[in-house]
């Protein structure tokens, strides 16, 4: 039977403002806003989607026009939502994010009121289901408390994505308090892998990342590349050019090319030559998923 990945966090809207010139504080400054839909999760899962893979999507769209919008959207891609759920009393996720006139975020602000509904008990009535899973991979939009039932839970490999230095710290403190501490992968950036461990290079913060229970740890390091490291070696793989014009979703799109990666075989750490190549992908068009991903990744 065909690989199953299933994803779980968050759906939202995307504003997202890229600056003609340099950023001027205070001041309107003129650029050009593409609106389009994103959320972390949903664009892991869209993303393996356009890679081929058979994916289903647990989140919460919200009540209001956007969540219907998003579920609606989210079903054209091709993403099995049939597990997701849509509540009424609440509004749904939006992501605003500025990038200068680079491509760089230079601020941004998640609204993601809606997953806060994700909780273990909403997920325990779900587990049949996820456990059906060949994969799964989870967002920190999700609680703590959601994130640690995962880890001792389900029974596939599970994959989370840190989100941002402030979100990270729920998987951290969910290691800490499992009750077997285990996680397959765990992808971060370097600001936030050395805001959960406190260290000053990205080594220390994946060794210290081992020492609590994940087995696969990769620090993406935007212009850098990406280090990843387990238990038996470490490797720091060089970013592939391209010409930059977005920075949004470009993490997104690492960790499910790596995902895919798994799901076709590729041992790590060659796994990590297939997130690049996702990351690339993004990196090189306006939207935080790009369409045309499957024909530059393959």
């Amino acid at each position: 039977m065909e690989t199953l990945i299933s994803v779980i966090g968050g759906a939202n809207v995307d504003l997202s403002a890229t600056l003609n010139d340099a950023f001027i504080a205070a001041d309107s400054n003129p650029g050009h806003i593409e609106v389009g839909y994103g959320g972390v999760a949903r664009n892991i899962a869209h993303n393996l989607a356009l890679l081929g893979a058979r994916t289903q999507l647990l989140t919460i769209f919200g009540g209001d026009l956007f969540g219907g919008l998003l579920h609606d959207y989210c079903k054209q891609q091709g993403i099995d939502v049939r597990l997701s759920e849509r509540e009424l009393e609440l509004r749904s996720g939006i992501y605003l994010c500025i990038n200068n006139h680079g491509g760089e975020m230079i601020a941004a602000v998640a609204d993601t009121e809606a997953i806060r509904a994700i909780t273990p008990e909403w997920l325990a009535k779900k587990s049949g289901d996820i456990n059906q899973s060949d994969f799964i991979v989870a967002d920190t939009n999700i609680t703590e408390d959601s994130i640690r039932w995962l880890m001792e839970n389900v029974t596939a490999p599970l994959f989370i994505d840190g989100v941002s230095s402030t979100k990270a710290h729920r998987v951290v403190n969910a290691l800490r308090n499992a009750k077997l501490p285990y996680l397959h992968t765990l992808k971060l950036n370097l600001k936030e892998a050395l805001a959960v461990t406190e260290t000053a290079t990205y080594a220390e913060a994946a060794q210290k990342l081992l020492d609590m229970g994940v087995a696969h740890v990769y620090i993406t390091l935007g212009a850098e590349g990406v280090y990843c490291r387990n238990a038996a070696e470490e490797w720091l793989f060089p970013s592939l050019p391209g010409d930059i014009v977005n920075t949004t979703g470009a993490g997104d799109a690492f960790l499910a090319g790596v995902v895919y990666a798994h799901a076709k075989g590729i041992e790590f750490p060659k796994t990590a030559q297939y997130g690049l190549m996702a990351a690339r992908a993004t990196l090189m068009s306006l939207k935080a998923v790009n369409p045309d991903i499957a024909n530059i990744l393959l």
